[in-house]
């Protein structure tokens, strides 16, 4: 028997109880050793605030129940170390991705998850010290992530102001919130724009001002959505019109052929080692940033159009470190 089930079995001794109940019964019943239900008793007070009261005269224990008070009860939240050690990393992992995001609303749960942890005599703050998140060119959610998550939950409409870096322009939005989405370290909501007609993506870091309307959000189905956004490359939406054809050189090709660009990307290895990936893209703008960063390892061999497009970027860089 775990230490769980001894806690969960010497509550339904004591609840059902109407005298105190003596050690000895206690360990005959949970099947142990004097010390053990004594460290089970202490920690069932400690962590679980369980009134737990040792009547000196009847030599036993009981709860200690009050007449304007209900029953105790053990909490509801129970979990193995290993599930717990799982929860606090996820939990973890949120507070170093966006540090702040939902930090009211997730202390409870962390604090929880502690108590639990420390009455399986664990400790959570060492698997928190073994947690690392490297982030790079991270932008905060902004002050109205929870808004913003609140009324996509509950699918209503919401107006915002939002600032486009591309014009350097700030304009009103209606818009009817379909999901977030969390993309390379930074947030950004799908949703269906009123004004322009049709889905748009917006990030959060850009939204000024939000304010939830008691009106009910256009929904579309999930097929609709991936449709939309899941079809061509990266976080620019739109149906794919285009293939792109990558040769990677050997010593990248170790690398690339082991990440995922698409869900919808083929690949086929060379004799020579090279490996050639193919994948679907709308708005080139982010394929030519990604083929970029590998520079002289890749190589565009189609379209033609998005050969050029690199090329030209190249000759633009070379320009910019060239001596005059």
């Amino acid at each position: 028997m775990d230490r769980f089930d001894r806690i969960y079995d010497l509550h339904k001794i004591l609840s059902a109880a109407r005298y105190p109940v003596s050690r000895q019964k206690l360990e005959q019943e949970l099947e142990c050793s004097r010390a053990t239900v004594k460290r089970i008793i202490e920690s069932m007070r400690l962590y679980l605030n369980a009134p737990i009261r040792y009547d000196r005269k009847l030599n036993g224990y009981i709860y200690d129940r009050s007449s304007d008070e209900p029953m105790y009860e053990l909490p509801g939240i129970w979990f193995n170390a290993s599930e717990l050690h799982a929860l606090l990393s996820v939990h973890q992992l949120l507070a170093d991705v966006q540090p702040g995001l939902l930090e009211k609303q997730l202390a409870p749960l962390q604090e929880r998850i502690e108590q639990l942890l420390n009455l399986q005599q664990q400790k959570g703050e060492e698997l928190v010290q073994r947690i690392r998140i490297l982030q790079i060119a991270a932008r905060p959610a902004g002050e109205w992530f929870q808004a913003i998550a609140d009324a996509t939950a509950s699918r209503k409409q919401i107006l915002i102001s939002y600032y486009n870096r591309s014009r350097d322009d700030t304009s009103e939005r209606i818009l009817s919130p379909q999901r977030l989405v969390h993309y390379r370290d930074n947030w950004y909501l799908d949703a269906w724009c009123h004004l322009r007609k049709g889905l748009r993506t917006f990030a959060l870091d850009s939204i000024g001002s939000v304010q939830i309307l008691d009106k009910p959000a256009k929904s579309l189905s999930q097929e609709e959505l991936n449709e939309h956004y899941s079809s061509a490359y990266g976080i620019f939406s739109g149906k794919a019109s285009n293939q792109a054809v990558l040769r990677f050189d050997p010593e990248r090709a170790r690398w690339v052929s082991k990440e995922q660009w698409h869900p919808h990307q083929l690949y086929q290895w060379h004799e020579d080692g090279s490996y050639e990936l193919t994948l679907p893209y709308n708005n080139p703008t982010e394929l030519v940033m990604d083929i970029l960063r590998h520079g002289r390892h890749v190589e565009v061999l189609e379209p033609k159009g998005l050969r050029e497009q690199v090329v030209e970027e190249i000759d633009r860089m070379q320009a910019v470190y060239s001596p005059d």
